[in-house]
């Protein structure tokens, strides 16, 4: 096995709608190729999502990005074929099919790893800017931490009145 600096998170894109069975497939085609060294996380974010059926509102879960299986795994010429050739998959995003890893910043603003507590250095009381999701550029004060939840609860000044909001730790930005 190769060292730690190695494992990078590389983004596959797959048939519509066959992110699961992507998915499952990988984790056979590991499985049966002893590929556990290579390949250590296979993910497809998702976020919930409110809509409003029949004057009923309900919360459903939601891809981020439909189409696309995000796997953190030690790059070879051996890995690429065997994802590649997983059925759903149509291939590594980056350059002529071969695979690009994503950046710090990217898998950051993805979502896709944790932040730790210690890693988080935003408190109560603290300005925040929101980087993603319909309140983003919005400014935003810290009420609280929910550090083992991953997510802070902020007051947001719009329609001229402070309104509570609970976003993810990767969701805001310290000003």
């Amino acid at each position: 096995m190769e060292g730690n600096e190695n494992i990078k998170w590389y983004v596959i894109h797959t048939y519509a709608s066959y992110e699961t069975v992507v998915k499952n497939n990988l984790e056979k085609m590991i499985e049966n190729n002893n590929l556990q060294d290579f390949i250590f996380e296979i993910s497809i974010p998702t976020e919930e999502d409110i809509v409003e059926k029949n004057g009923k509102r309900k919360v459903v879960e939601r891809k981020k990005f439909p189409g696309y299986v995000f796997l953190k795994m030690i790059y070879t010429d051996h890995v690429w074929y065997m994802v590649t050739n997983t059925r759903g998959v149509t291939g590594f995003v980056g350059p002529q099919g071969k695979a690009l890893p994503l950046t710090l910043d990217e898998i950051k603003r993805m979502g896709l790893e944790k932040i730790s507590a210690e890693d988080f250095d935003i408190s109560v009381g603290d300005n925040v800017r929101i980087i993603s999701g319909p309140l983003e550029t919005f400014i935003a004060i810290v009420e609280e931490v929910l550090a083992d939840k991953q997510k802070v609860k902020v007051k947001v000044h719009m329609f001229g009145r402070q309104t509570p909001v609970e976003l993810d730790f990767n969701q805001i930005e310290k000003i």
